[in-house]
């Protein structure tokens, strides 16, 4: 059967949509959370415990596999999916962002970016067509364009110069685009929280025909009140029979908000990395597990939760762990927070599904807003 990458609406709820993103590697329902898995791995989770957690799809970068242990090694040990075993779909980003906040001396052209490496002083110049080679050997099942990520704040004129250097930057990664049945790449609308620059971005991308759009640029120090008006503004400019993917974001209520302004995926480091530093997310919101209220704490971390860690070991035993230093307690925070985010989508889906996500964000923000100790009703 020959597989073909397309975007399935099934429902709306408002500007949120119920849908499905058909690729060669296998179905992702959204709205959709993607666990990051920079280096071929999620931290502290094994793959299979991702896929347990509902994830469908995973992230990698391209960044840091070009680094180590490159893009070429992977690709002769069959890609990134094998290499990592990994079923399912992988969304690779272009290593801009990671370019433009870890390297060392970065020299940025319009040919494309030379920098120096973080992890051992080597000199690489990436440019969109090798962002594009290097997705290609990862065998990435959706391929972003190469952008550079406009920081904030930025001027109009900063953000104008920006945006369209990342818009020429477009066409040559869709030029160096190889398109396989199954195979998607995504163009990055960039224009920081101007809205006449977003249209301009979205006007230059829907010209090339992505097989799906991402807005970049979000999530930067902005805040989310001009995250949210900057959707507003920008979703509805963007193709409805194409994904679309919010990157690099965020908090479950970021997520929530997001949704009703339209989004259909998203990526955020948050649950590992707080799982790896004592913060665990629920349904009565954060959770920092390192405070000393939970030494003697019998109760699981989140009673309606169906991770390991809720079903068979206490707060106080998460907290020992995690004074400890134990590797096990970020282990089992991890697994937590990526349930907990994936149980969040699936809860999102059910309430597009039944035009009721209304209600449900009403609920959530009411459950977060009464904090920890207060009982659920």
């Amino acid at each position: 059967m020959t597989h073909v990458f397309r975007y399935e609406l099934l429902k709306t709820d408002g500007a949120a949509r119920l849908g499905r993103v058909h690729t060669a590697h296998g179905t992702i329902d959204t709205p959709a959370f993607m666990p990051v898995g920079t280096a071929a791995t999620v931290k502290a989770m094994r793959p299979e415990e991702v896929r347990a957690t509902g994830a469908q799809i995973i992230l990698g970068n391209t960044y840091h596999l070009m680094l180590r242990p490159t893009a070429e090694r992977v690709a002769a040990l069959g890609g990134l999916r094998n290499f990592m075993n990994w079923r399912g779909p992988i969304l690779t980003d272009s290593g801009g962002f990671q370019v433009m906040s870890l390297a060392k001396l970065r020299k940025l052209t319009e040919d494309g970016v030379t920098f120096q490496s973080h992890v051992d002083g080597s000199r690489h110049h990436l440019t969109p067509e090798r962002s594009i080679e290097i997705q290609h050997l990862l065998d990435a099942t959706i391929t972003m364009a190469f952008d550079e990520c406009t920081p904030f704040p930025a001027t109009h004129e900063q953000a104008a110069e920006s945006m369209r250097l990342s818009m020429r930057w477009a066409e040559r990664s869709r030029k160096a685009f190889v398109a396989r049945p199954g195979y998607g790449q995504f163009g990055i609308v960039q224009g920081s929280v101007f809205e006449d620059l977003r249209r301009e971005s979205v006007e230059a991308l829907n010209a090339l025909d992505y097989e799906g759009y991402a807005v970049g640029g979000l999530a930067v120090g902005e805040g989310q009140e001009a995250m949210f008006s900057t959707l507003e503004f920008t979703t509805p400019l963007m193709p409805q029979h194409k994904p679309r993917y919010l990157m690099g974001v965020g908090k479950p209520a970021d997520l929530v908000g997001a949704v009703m302004r339209g989004i259909d995926m998203f990526d955020c480091v948050l649950p590992t990395r707080s799982g790896r530093t004592a913060q665990a997310f629920t349904r009565r919101g954060t959770v920092n597990l390192r405070n000393a209220r939970h030494s003697d704490d019998p109760r699981p971390l989140d009673a309606e939760c169906s991770c390991a860690a809720c079903r068979q070991y206490s707060r106080a035993y998460l907290h020992h762990l995690i004074r400890c230093e134990e590797i096990l307690g970020m282990m089992l925070l991890t697994q937590h927070n990526l349930q907990y985010y994936q149980d969040l989508m699936r809860g999102i889906r059910g309430a597009i599904q039944e035009g009721r996500l209304a209600e449900f964000a009403a609920r959530f923000d009411e459950d977060q807003a009464r904090g920890d100790i207060a009982p659920l009703a």
